[in-house]
């Protein structure tokens, strides 16, 4: 169990899975998962989407910033950002990592 603010945390759970979705080709796969270890815990959504590339990873956490082929689908830039800050104020840590092929975003509370 972790302490927080549940609509906060649903809203950055739903913005993840919004672009799981939003970026995941017809017949893809999306996974949600959460898991407790070793005084953590992982929430991961991964997907075989395009992913991002490492060097614009920590960019993608900035307000209103969206990747140049992505300038063509519905959005604001906002998504990700919201979740880093969801995150920062659950002192929780958000890593985006490779799911080869796709991204996996992991959000890591300690239980602490």
């Amino acid at each position: 169990m972790i302490t927080g603010n549940r609509h906060l945390l649903a809203q950055a759970i739903s913005n993840l899975l919004d672009n799981a979705f939003k970026y995941t080709p017809d017949g893809g796969t999306i996974r949600l998962e959460a898991a407790a270890r070793a005084g953590c815990l992982l929430l991961t959504v991964s997907d075989n989407g395009p992913g991002i590339a490492v060097d614009q990873r920590e960019k993608v956490f900035e307000r209103f910033v969206r990747l140049e082929p992505d300038r063509s689908t519905a959005g604001n830039g906002l998504g990700l950002s919201l979740v880093k800050a969801v995150a920062d104020l659950h002192k929780a840590e958000l890593r985006l990592e490779d799911n080869q092929p796709g991204l996996r975003v992991v959000l890591q509370f300690n239980l602490s």
